[in-house]
């Protein structure tokens, strides 16, 4: 496997940057007559068509956390990791029937005035702060320390600082310029992802193909992986057994077979998609129609990811189990980067390039984000209620720069250990310990309206604390197996432990529990409830097609590797 990259490489990187940075310009400079309003720069207001949606939503969402860790994960637990991009799939039809409505008809702009508005801005100012502090020393700065590894891999392992920075200046070339310019570069980012990881996809199984020695055929690639790694090409992990190995047990630890889709996967990807300003915020400054067509056409995109993605990492297993790969890193997660050390010159370059898409769409996006919150929620709040727009909008840009700086700060060195921890891991465990509490939060906001605010403020409380108490405790407390619960032994952490989305389904109970009880002794009705009614969930005919097109692929998809 060659890892040094020669000049057809360079050449194709160059080309995609210089494409991506003067669309990007001549973008921004096609709405500079609006280039002082602030509902333009931090929403492109109006201005995003439905592919654009589309595109940025799955930009945003695919980064080096996917393409290194969900092809780990293709490596260790094989298709069953698909269920994260798939369940995604009905989560985003979800929210473009029902979330969407109630967000564009309130005229929501950002997560945190959505609780102010239904709730109180006590709990609005909580949420806001948290969410920066989350965004920036969280998501941020592992997309950026996780993308910056996983380049500096394919390049030699010697330049992890000047690729970091270089991330993050390429970041705020794009997002310096506001929602527009991103969403409309994401466009081009997807198309670079997919067709780069497609190829990428392809040769691994032609490679898997050669090696074999049943030709160049990605088909009959695959078929070689379907017979030399049947248990991975099964959705549903079976329940450990007092004959299951150690391995096995560790599979069921990260993906809990059919449990996880009665708890953790639906509350995990309903509260990335329909509650989180990094993602929303695509759609809010859309009229309802475009909204909706966006989020659907990023559903179909969500079902082709694990074919970039995951199938990679299966048949960097395959071939390592052979003999015919030594994994770069020695561990799952360095099956991506491995695969790509077989690919010629000039693919490789488009496959680094489909990997710098991703991480620069996300890393764009989450200071967009982080900036929307801190300047609208914050700053116009408390510091700035006279401000006009020109100062908002500086203000915006300098929050990106603060933000992505802070960032560098933190990775340079790796001060938060994301590298001991892993990104994938990182990132899953702290956001999950508060996704409980904020799905709660947000669904009886949305639906019942005699939820009030003291349950919201409770609700969050009672999440993180179910979380933390399920994840670290209960095993130790409450024993191995309960009524509620199984825990076993985990090989990595050297503990018993409750799969981690059965922990989540046991905290979102409890804090639904809690909510509910605390706004019974409220009245019937919310002063501040919203008004709801049967027109605002009505699907077009075209919109209920694209619906059940989805639907039937999913089902084919799970009928076919259950």
């Amino acid at each position: 496997m060659e890892r040094n990259l020669v000049a057809a490489d360079y050449f194709v990187f160059i080309i995609y940057f210089i494409i991506v940075a003067g669309y990007g310009y001549w973008i921004y400079r096609r709405r500079k007559t609006r280039e002082h309003d602030s509902k333009a720069f931090f929403l492109a207001e109006g201005s995003l068509t439905w592919w654009a949606i589309g595109a940025s939503l799955i930009a945003s969402n695919i980064s080096a956390e996917q393409f290194i860790g969900m092809s780990g994960e293709g490596y260790f637990l094989g298709i069953a990791v698909s269920a994260y991009e798939w369940i995604a799939a009905f989560s985003l039809i979800i929210i473009a029937i029902w979330f969407i409505p109630v967000y564009l008809k309130n005229k929501i702009y950002t997560m945190p005035q959505f609780l102010q508005t239904r709730y109180n801005e006590a709990v609005a100012l909580i949420m806001a702060v948290f969410w920066l502090f989350l965004y920036v020393f969280v998501n941020l700065t592992s997309i950026l320390y996780l993308g910056a590894v996983a380049i500096n891999g394919l390049v030699g392992g010697q330049h992890l600082h000047t690729i970091m920075i270089g991330l993050a200046i390429f970041a705020l070339i794009i997002s310096l310029g506001g929602m527009k310019v991103i969403g409309y570069t994401d466009v081009i980012q997807v198309a670079v992802l997919i067709v780069g990881g497609l190829a990428t996809t392809y040769l691994a199984l032609t490679i898997v193909g050669d090696n074999f020695g049943v030709g160049h055929d990605a088909v009959a690639g695959f078929k070689v992986l379907m017979q030399n790694a049947p248990e991975h090409f099964h959705m549903i992990i079976p329940k450990p057994t007092a004959a299951s190995s150690q391995n096995d047990i560790d599979k069921y630890l990260t993906f809990p077979g059919f449990a996880s889709y009665l708890a953790g996967i639906w509350i995990i990807n309903l509260n990335y998609w329909g509650c989180n300003q990094y993602i929303t915020q695509r759609a809010l400054g859309a009229d309802l129609q475009t909204a909706r067509t966006g989020i659907l056409f990023a559903g179909f995109l969500k079902l082709l990811m694990p074919v970039i993605v995951m199938l990679p990492g299966i048949a960097a297993f395959v071939l390592h189990q052979s003999g015919h790969l030594q994994m770069a890193g020695g561990t799952k997660d360095s099956a991506y980067s491995s695969i790509l050390g077989f690919l010629p010159s000039g693919l490789k370059g488009l496959s680094i390039a489909a990997l710098t898409a991703a991480i620069v769409a996300s890393l764009a996006g989450k200071v967009n984000s982080i900036s929307t919150i801190f300047t609208l929620d914050v700053y116009k709040k408390y510091f700035g209620k006279d401000k006009d727009e020109r100062s908002l909008v500086i203000t915006g840009r300098v929050t990106v720069f603060i933000a992505m700086i802070l960032a560098i700060l933190f990775t340079w060195q790796d001060l938060l250990h994301i590298g001991g921890t892993g990104g994938f891991t990182y990132i899953q465990k702290y956001t999950g310990f508060i996704s409980p509490g904020v799905f709660a939060m947000f669904l009886l906001g949305m639906f019942w309206k005699r939820t009030t605010g003291p349950a919201a403020v409770a609700g969050v409380i009672t999440g993180f604390v179910m979380s933390v108490f399920f994840n670290e405790l209960a095993p130790k407390y409450l024993g191995h197996e309960t009524f509620l619960y199984t825990s076993y032994y985990s090989s990595s952490d050297k503990a018993y432990e409750i799969p981690f989305h059965i922990c989540m389904g046991l905290a979102f109970a409890f804090t639904m529990l809690m909510m509910i009880l605390i706004s019974l002794a409220g009245p019937r009705v919310n002063p501040k409830a919203f008004a709801l009614d049967r027109s605002m969930f009505r699907l077009k005919p075209a919109t209920l097609a694209l619906v059940l097109v989805i639907f039937l692929i999913i089902g084919a998809l799970y009928v076919r590797f259950w």
